[in-house]
């Protein structure tokens, strides 16, 4: 993978990517902020601001002459607000490139935000949060989170609070996007079938004005645990929804890559260990998987499953008895094999697109502050041994690791559940 990273005065970064044997390219430009650095009265703003940003500016005065201009060349495109970026992308024919650069870059840098469409977007909004009240299958990762980070930044729902979207004010945008959304907290990304020279040079033609601000800095989420944790959302639903899990590493943890391969062993695909127990072995569920999450300062690796109401404890049970297991034998040569080829299979037929490229350096990027190529990731994913594996497997399922979020009618009498949180 070939990439070129290029800083500007004012401290944007500019990555190129050029890719062989595709037709497409995509322009994504991402910044480093997120739900996790408002204060409890911002909840939900970098996201509101993500919506704002499609409603307007001086050269496309509406939503609909934006969407029409990327619709009318075939292009895609789109926007995700995350806990700790937010980021803006259009993907299409090369031939259209310049279209794709100039109306993201339009929207990043010029959107008007009128008062009259943050007073309807507020409906949507809350429209927004009503559906994912819906969806308990999404909305259980939100109450573990709230578990893992209560009463912190980081466990709080990137779209905020009904009373905090439904509050803001014009002036409260342009003040968080004049602290935030400044060069050298943003990144743009062009990957696909592009001039690596004349991109990068009008990107800087776009973004060389945008000013320069102090680094944001995060909350430094604290943790603290010393025994198993149960939360409960108590809600009428056709099928109980849990994620059973164990706090883990962050982002620079050097034992990051054993934990990725432990959680493709556990969970990771339809051979792993939890779907041919809880799923083909018992019935219990439809899905079972398990995955990480690695933050700057802290992380997880947690199992989630649906399943019904009465089987709930037969369910957390036959998890524990696979963290268990991991965590007490040694997995063999052949299994690990089998997860090395996974990760890096996946990761190959992943890189394919010109999003999916862009995606992949920009993130490192904004998280990392660098950049791995695939090539020095599989290195370091071939140095991992069994021994290892065991060794990270006995670090994190211990019982005061233990978290378990639950949605479904359920009450924790007598704490029962917590009871059961045993390795």
């Amino acid at each position: 993978m070939h990439y070129k990273k290029t800083i500007l005065k004012n401290g944007l970064r500019i990555i190129t990517a050029p890719m062989e044997g595709t037709e497409t390219a995509t322009v994504l430009v991402m910044v480093g902020v997120g739900s996790r650095y408002e204060t409890e009265e911002q909840a939900g703003i970098s996201h509101f601001i993500e919506h704002m940003f499609f409603k307007g500016t001086k050269k496309r005065p509406d939503a609909l002459s934006i969407s029409e201009e990327l619709d009318s060349v075939g292009g895609e495109f789109n926007a995700f607000t995350g806990k700790d970026k937010t980021a803006y992308y259009a993907k299409m024919d090369a031939a259209h490139l310049d279209t794709a650069l100039d109306v993201i870059a339009d929207i990043y840098l010029n959107s008007k935000l009128e008062v009259k469409e943050i007073e309807k977007e507020k409906g949507t909004i809350i429209q927004e949060i009503n559906m994912y009240e819906d969806m308990p299958m999404k909305n259980v990762e939100d109450v573990f989170e709230n578990l893992l980070y209560e009463k912190q930044n980081l466990g709080r729902e990137i779209i905020g609070y009904k009373k905090t979207v439904s509050g803001f004010k014009r002036q409260d945008f342009l003040d968080y996007m004049k602290r935030f959304y400044v060069a050298n907290n943003t990144v743009v990304c062009v990957a696909g079938k592009i001039d690596e020279k004349s991109v990068a040079e009008k990107v800087e033609k776009y973004f060389s004005q945008m000013k320069k601000a102090r680094e944001p800095e995060i909350e430094k989420t604290i943790e603290k645990q010393n025994a198993p944790k149960v939360k409960i959302k108590n809600k009428k639903t056709d099928q109980t929804h849990l994620i059973l899990g164990v706090r883990a590493y962050n982002i620079f943890h050097p034992d990051r890559y054993a934990l990725n391969l432990l959680s493709v062993i556990l969970g990771g695909n339809m051979s792993s260990r939890l779907f041919i127990q809880v799923r083909e072995r018992q019935g219990l569920a439809y899905y079972i998987r398990s995955g990480v999450e690695n933050y700057q300062d802290v992380g997880y690796l947690a199992a989630q499953s649906g399943v019904e109401h009465k089987n709930l404890e037969k369910t957390i049970q036959t998890i524990l008895k696979e963290f268990k297991k991991i965590s007490r034998r040694k997995v063999s040569e052949k299994e690990l094999q089998k997860a090395k080829d996974y990760i890096k299979g996946k990761m190959v037929m992943g890189l394919e697109s010109s999003e999916s490229v862009a995606s992949f350096l920009i993130e490192q990027e904004i998280e990392k502050n660098e950049i791995e190529t695939p090539t020095q990731i599989f290195e370091k994913i071939d140095k991992v041994s069994a021994e290892d594996i065991l060794r990270v497997a006995r670090d994190i399922f211990v019982p005061e690791k233990l978290n378990l979020a639950v949605i479904g009618p359920h009450k924790n009498n007598n704490g029962k559940l917590e009871k059961l949180l045993k390795l």
